[in-house]
């Protein structure tokens, strides 16, 4: 199992609306996904975190993504990357 960690820091006054449409984003992901904001951390953080079985798994999410992009969200999503200043992604292995 893995846990895949999307972070991002947000233009100052965008974090709000940023972490709003990663949570709609993150409710049509299989699986369950949650999405985080700063608390004590960096200024204007948002994470989204999800699960994955396998690398295979995860690219083959990210492939689906591409090619059966709902078009409603898309457009919902359009100009997102306007809100972030940053952003990185973690893959870690979950220890059972």
């Amino acid at each position: 199992m893995l846990l895949v960690r999307e972070v991002f820091i947000a233009k100052p006054g965008s974090a709000g609306k940023l972490a709003k449409l990663m949570k709609e984003m993150a409710n049509t992901m299989d699986g369950k996904a949650r999405v985080l904001l700063d608390f004590v951390t960096d200024f204007n953080k948002i994470v989204i975190e999800h699960e994955v079985e396998s690398l295979a798994d995860f690219e083959k999410a990210m492939e689906d993504y591409k090619k059966n992009a709902d078009p409603a969200m898309m457009e919902k999503m359009k100009g997102y990357t306007e809100l972030y200043q940053t952003g990185y992604r973690e893959i870690f292995k979950v220890v059972e």
